[in-house]
Formats: C-alpha cells, structure tokens, sequence
C-alpha cells in the first residue's frame, strides 16, 4: 500500500490520465486556410511591388525627357538672344563714329567667334539627341545637355560684358571730343 500511495505521489499527472488528448480538427483546417490565403496577399502584392517599379521607372523616364526638353528649349532661347545680340550690338558698335577702322575687324572677329561656338554648340547638341549617339543613358544625355545650357549662358554672359565694355569706350571717347571740341568761355 505504501508503494502504490508513493508511486501515485511521484508519477506524472498525464500518467494518471485516461488515453490520449482529442484534438479539434477545425482549428488546423482554419489555420491552413488562412496561411492560403496569407499566401495568396503576399502574390498580390508582389505583383503590386513589380508594377509599381514599372510606374516609377516609366515616371523617371519621362522626368528626364521633361528635363531634356527644358534644357533644349533653354538653349535655343538662349541662342536666339545671342543672335539677336550680336545682330543688333555689332551694328550699333561698328557704326558709332567713335570706333576707329583698324578696331572694326578686332570687334567683329571677338563677336564671330562667340556666334560660331554657339553654332558648333547647336549641332553638338544635335547630336547629342539623336538615338545613334554614343549609345548614352537619359541622365548621361542631360548632363551634356545642362553642361550646354551653362555654356550658353556664359555666351549670353559674355556678349553683355563685351557690348557694355564697347560702349564704355564710346562713352569715353565720346567724352574726349566733346572735351577737346569745347569752346573756352574766357
């Protein structure tokens, strides 16, 4: 008896037990329907994932064509006001009174210079849009085109500081005859 008192204290409770535990077979089937469709979210999304790549990359391309575009019509612009400039600058310098004979071809060289860089500019330019160049990327592409855009506006730049460098020597010579034209009021 006191064995058996012993052996009942000291064995395990699932000894004690009647059989084995009943499990719930609703529960399992619940749980793999679930992971289905858990399985079936995660497809979707991963489509989602994929097509909005696509999105992003479609964006992107046009970003850098809207980008190209501007960079194109600024230069262009730009060489118009060069253009114009130079058309209506020259004229005004080379017919001043004030500018002498052997300064007309040094004037007129400085400016034909400027124009047959922003020409040379225009047809790299060109180039540089077709497909068949260098087989470049978009962003390579925009980079020469913005590098483009400054030289431009450094032409523009430069056209303004020649015309008002000429004019001041205008200016000043126009001030010299008047000072030597002068009539002495003594």
């Amino acid at each position: 008896m006191v064995l058996a008192l012993i052996l009942a204290l000291f064995l395990p409770a699932g000894a004690a037990c009647q059989g084995m535990p009943v499990y719930d077979n609703t529960n399992f089937i619940s749980l793999a329907k679930q992971l289905i469709e858990s399985a079936k979210q995660t497809a979707e999304m991963l489509k989602m994932v994929e097509e909005l790549n696509a999105v992003r990359e479609k964006v992107e391309k046009v970003n850098n064509a809207v980008r190209q575009y501007q960079a194109v019509r600024d230069i262009t612009r730009h060489n118009e006001q060069l253009f114009e400039m130079v058309r209506e600058d020259l004229r005004e310098v080379l017919n001043s009174p004030y500018i002498h004979g052997d300064e007309v071809e040094t004037i007129s060289n400085a400016f034909n210079g400027i124009m047959e860089n922003s020409l040379d500019q225009l047809d790299f330019m060109g180039q540089v849009l077709s497909n068949d160049f260098l087989n470049m990327t978009d962003a390579e592409r925009l980079g020469i085109l913005e590098a483009q855009r400054e030289e431009s506006q450094k032409m523009l730049a430069d056209i303004k500081h020649r015309k008002k460098r000429y004019d001041m020597i205008i200016s000043f010579r126009k001030m010299q005859a008047m000072i030597k034209d002068r009539k002495p009021n003594y």
